[in-house]
């Protein structure tokens, strides 16, 4: 019967010799941490945007409302609509991201 005094069979021998790690464990804990820590990021970030995005949207509701009320006054001519335009483009973008 032969022996193994050398511990040439060994797991951690054969996947040496393989080229493969002897210690091929993850450590779940770990894992998880990553991914709690790595979604709360990803909600901090979405969160972000969420928040500016609210913010543009009221710059633009005003910009519209004051050319609006500039037109009514008579202070912008019909050959300046590009200006609204512009900011409806604007509007309906932020919105559009939304969804």
């Amino acid at each position: 019967m032969a022996t193994d005094s050398q511990g040439l069979l060994s797991h951690n021998h054969c996947t040496r010799w393989l080229g493969v790690s002897a210690i091929n464990k993850t450590n779940k804990c770990s894992v998880n941490t990553n991914n709690s820590l790595l979604l709360q990021h990803q909600a901090a970030v979405i969160e972000g945007i969420t928040e500016s995005k609210a913010k543009y949207r009221k710059i633009v509701q005003a910009g519209i409302a004051k050319w609006v009320n500039d037109f009514q006054k008579g202070n912008i001519e019909i050959n300046s609509v590009d200006d609204l335009k512009k900011l409806i483009e604007l509007d309906i973008e932020l919105q559009r991201d939304d969804l």
